[in-house]
């Protein structure tokens, strides 16, 4: 028998005596080379996936797991994924955008993290979805497929680590005091509840008060409860300077509340402008990139950091990742509003390669699409030429340097719906072929789409978590529908050129959403642009109520394209165009139906 000495030097010199019999790292397991995975993000089509939805590959892992109840974790993990790669893949998808993988704050008021945006400690994966090498598999995996990966991170704020002491009794508290009104005015006091989890906003940071009034700033005490994993972080984010302690937001119109403030539910705002905590945040995120071989991040609540943060953040992660062979890594925020000028404001020079077009999301997928099923609710399709109109204004035109080498206003990542909204259905009244018309408009428009996971099974779920549903319930089923749908219009897309990377012309919007003739109409050319001499014409009628077409009398579709032939490639009857010299086209359409056409010499099989 060989000494305990003789072993533990066997050990320490890698294991090279093969009957010792040590345990070895599989390939997938190992910290990669980086590369570059993508050539031009326009022609990506990304899915979002919330791991704890979507597969259970490793049931050892399933702590706390509380089936059916969709604000607890339900068991999905990274193996899991791995094992149905194949299922994406078959969807038509090329990039996976995965929520979240350090580890979290547990549990809070009965509801789990499974969600993963309640952070703890960001160099340690989140043992709910698995360990590095898992991780690491899933993404070596999806780069064998051809599937590229893209992490979601959050800059702007950890989990609830700590509490205002502000009665300065050192323990957590939620107090409720006076009576209200009782029997008239001089019976009553205010009716007041605080609570040190998660204190109101107060422009002199969160104040401590006795029985004798204000008593100074509240102490920042950082929670030891280690059985929820309620723990201070580590390095400079366990400190109290590292947060900016004014309390949670309470009006988002506020600049100064929405930039400064806590994210309600406890989330506690990072002090982004030190240096120490910037240099931090860049280090941590891109080491994940080092050690996972990560394609693109998206970036959760950009509107609630300053400004140069983004500027600052994004050119040293797309230096540091350069100089190891990794370019056209894209980082694209999440900005939870309606404003296109503000939205296009992240996506100034040296900032953001692109950001969600929440704009679109609610005036054309809701307005128009979502909307479909109601007259005195839908909005006529001007209102998306308008809103299309503003990109050059509104964003910024110029690739970023070192970014991804696509403008911001040419690579909007365009969405449905998500995991912050209610589903497609469930405001869509189940009109599931407003659905498929919405996903024509999705997977043929200039920019990136994204697809949130379930849709393609039809999921219907309110707002959150209700629209957080279980995939496996679906049984993976590829034969649906809506399916089917998605996969052949990603298959439209990879196949013609024009539909990925071509400029846009608007050649046919309506303010018409009732009976007449062209209600719910709209067309718009791609062509030209990087997609060199290919061209395709969408047309689409929102209109749920009858057929419409491209002229109202007044004035007919005119296509920058005339005496050619176009073909249908959308639907199985192939029906073929002739476009009249003068390029005017009246194109009749079925209620919710649309048509992808190409011209006929440049048909592919």
């Amino acid at each position: 028998m060989k000494s305990r000495f003789v072993i533990a030097m066997i050990v320490a010199a890698g294991c090279v005596v093969p009957e010792v019999g040590c345990v070895s790292i599989p390939d997938e397991g190992k910290q990669p080379l980086l590369a570059t995975h993508v050539d031009d993000w326009r022609d990506e089509v990304i899915y979002q996936v919330l791991v704890d939805r979507f597969a259970n590959g490793d049931v050892n892992n399933d702590l706390n797991v509380r089936p059916g109840a969709l604000a607890r974790f339900q068991g999905g993990d990274w193996r899991g994924l791995t094992e149905h790669l194949d299922y994406v893949k078959s969807l038509g998808v090329t990039t996976l955008w995965i929520s979240p993988v350090v580890k979290n704050v547990e549990t809070d008021a009965d509801v789990d993290s499974y969600h993963g945006y309640w952070a703890q400690d960001l160099t340690q994966t989140n043992p709910h979805f698995g360990d590095l090498a898992e991780l690491r598999k899933l993404t070596a995996s999806a780069h064998a497929m051809g599937l590229k990966v893209v992490l979601d991170i959050v800059t702007n704020h950890m989990g609830q680590v700590f509490y205002y002491d502000t009665n300065l009794n050192g323990h957590p508290d939620i107090y409720i005091g006076g009576s209200g009104p009782l029997q008239g005015p001089a019976s009553q006091s205010p009716l007041v509840r605080i609570t040190e989890y998660d204190p109101d906003w107060d422009p002199r940071g969160v104040q401590s008060f006795t029985s004798l009034g204000n008593a100074g700033r509240a102490p920042v005490i950082f929670f030891q409860d280690t059985s929820i994993n309620r723990v201070p972080p580590k390095g400079v984010l366990g400190t109290a300077r590292a947060y900016h302690g004014f309390g949670r937001i309470l009006n988002y119109d506020i600049q100064e509340q929405t930039r400064l403030g806590d994210f309600p539910g406890g989330l506690k705002d990072v002090a982004t402008e030190l240096p120490e905590v910037r240099a931090e945040l860049i280090d941590l995120y891109t080491k994940w990139v080092e050690l996972t071989d990560l394609d693109g991040f998206r970036i959760d609540t950009v509107k609630h950091v300053e400004y140069d943060f983004w500027t600052e953040f994004s050119t040293k992660v797309r230096e540091r990742l350069a100089m190891q062979g990794k370019t056209k890594f894209l980082m694209f925020g999440e900005a939870f509003d309606g404003s296109d000028k503000l939205l296009g404001s992240y996506t100034q020079p040296g900032m953001l390669d692109s950001v969600f077009y929440f704009s679109q999301h609610f005036q054309a997928f809701r307005d128009v699409f979502q909307y479909a099923y109601d007259e005195k609710l839908q909005k006529g399709t001007a209102q998306i030429q308008k809103l299309w109109a503003g990109r050059a204004i509104n964003y910024n035109t110029t690739p970023q340097p070192g970014g991804i080498g696509v403008a911001p206003s040419r690579a909007l990542v365009n969405f449905m719906d998500n995991h912050d909204v209610a589903r497609f259905l469930f405001f869509a009244n189940n009109d599931t072929e407003a659905l498929r018309n919405a996903l024509v408009f999705l997977m043929t428009e200039e920019g990136i789409p994204c697809l949130y996971y379930g849709t393609e099974q039809d999921f219907n779920g309110g707002n959150d978590p209700a629209n957080r549903e279980v995939l496996w319930n679906s049984g993976y089923r590829k034969d649906g529908q809506t399916f089917l749908h998605i996969s052949k219009l990603a298959r439209l897309r990879a196949k013609y050129a024009a539909l990925r990377r071509g400029d846009t012309n608007v050649v046919y919007a309506t303010a018409h959403t009732k009976a007449e003739d062209d209600a719910g109409m709209f067309a718009f050319e791609r062509a030209g642009g990087d997609a060199g001499p290919d061209y395709a014409l969408v047309v689409i009628n929102s209109n749920s109520r009858h057929s419409s077409a491209t002229a109202d009398g007044t004035k007919t579709m005119k296509l920058t394209k005339s005496g050619v032939t176009l073909v249908d490639v959308l639907n199985p009857d192939a029906a073929s165009y002739q476009v009249p010299a003068n390029g005017e086209l009246r194109v009749a359409v079925p209620k919710q139906g649309a048509l992808i056409l190409v011209p006929e010499d440049q048909l592919k099989p």
